[in-house]
């Protein structure tokens, strides 16, 4: 079962305007779409929605994973990188599990970012949380 995070107040706040459009398009998306397709789909649809409010993004971001004094020669691709500083991470799954979740930190970690949406299409309604590190 997935955790509420703690956060104090200033960061529940970070990127708000932002993450709110980035939530109604991942919304108008489901609305169309609804659940049953694969991440694939809902990832080009949400780059089309993306065009059309012309939100700057990146789809499938390379991060490299540095550990110690090396860098490691597997890297992770983030679904979205969304204005520079939002990591979206796209779902079409039955439910999300505590590993969605660490996943998204571990690419906040090597992403140096502070927000991740975790936004899953796969439930009858379109669920999310917002991961803070």
């Amino acid at each position: 079962m997935i955790k509420p995070l703690q956060n104090n107040q200033k960061n529940d706040l970070l990127f708000t305007d932002e993450s709110y459009k980035i939530i109604g398009l991942c919304m108008e998306v489901h609305k169309n779409l609804g659940k049953g397709f694969l991440e694939v789909v809902y990832k080009d649809a949400l780059e089309y929605e993306f065009n059309k409010a012309g939100i700057l993004f990146e789809r499938e971001k390379e991060f490299v994973v540095n550990y110690k004094d090396v860098v490691l020669p597997h890297s992770f691709f983030a679904d979205f990188v969304v204005s520079g500083k939002i990591i979206l991470e796209v779902k079409g799954i039955k439910s999300l599990k505590d590993e969605h979740l660490a996943q998204t930190l571990n690419y906040l970690k090597v992403s140096k970012s502070r927000l991740g949406l975790l936004v899953n299409f796969g439930e009858l309604s379109l669920n999310y949380k917002r991961v803070i590190l």
